[in-house]
């Protein structure tokens, strides 16, 4: 029992008799077959390449995520730094390592005693450095503590030892700045 389609093409010679009734046969067995058809190679390589893009496509959008992620924590810490940063224009030169290097703040008396007391913290803020009060630096530390260049506040209570304890009964005269 053959369709119309195979009867022409067998008539203009597009595909051989064997052939043909190799097809029926295989048609004849995956109408009656009981069991689960065997699959093919290419729908084996199909479902294969569709399921790498999809992972692919998964890790890319998990990076996605992670980059806008770190985009709104930035800009968060940018907004923060801004809203709370205290204007430092003063005469005296406040001097800090910063990668290994010494950097200079110009402070007034008052920000420079709340700097040493860790009312005050100094974070990085457009190539340059602000100001901001603990509060706000409490609130920088949780999303990026790298942001935070000086906190005495918490140096002092992060880097105590034997030693420090020691060297607490000799007093450092105030006027020593250096």
């Amino acid at each position: 029992m053959r369709n119309l389609l195979q009867d022409q093409l067998l008539k203009a010679g597009l595909v051989k008799k064997s052939k043909v009734a190799q097809v029926v046969r295989e048609q004849a067995k995956l109408r009656h077959a009981k069991g689960p058809v065997a699959a093919n190679a290419e729908k084996v390589d199909v479902l294969r390449l569709q399921a790498e893009r999809a992972e692919r496509d998964r890790a890319l959008a998990a990076e996605r995520n992670a980059q806008a992620r770190n985009h709104e924590r930035v800009a968060q810490i940018r907004q923060i730094v801004e809203t709370h940063q205290i204007a430092c224009d003063g005469e005296i030169d406040y001097r800090f390592s910063d990668d290994g290097k010494i950097r200079t703040v110009l402070v007034t008396p008052a920000l420079r005693a709340q700097l040493a007391s860790g009312a005050l913290v100094i974070v990085r803020h457009h190539g340059g450095y602000a100001l901001i009060a603990r509060v706000a630096a409490e609130k920088v530390y949780e999303r990026d503590a790298a942001m935070i260049v000086l906190d005495h506040a918490r140096d002092d209570a992060a880097g105590k030892t034997d030693d420090d304890a020691f060297y607490d009964r000799f007093k450092v005269p105030d006027d020593l700045i250096w």
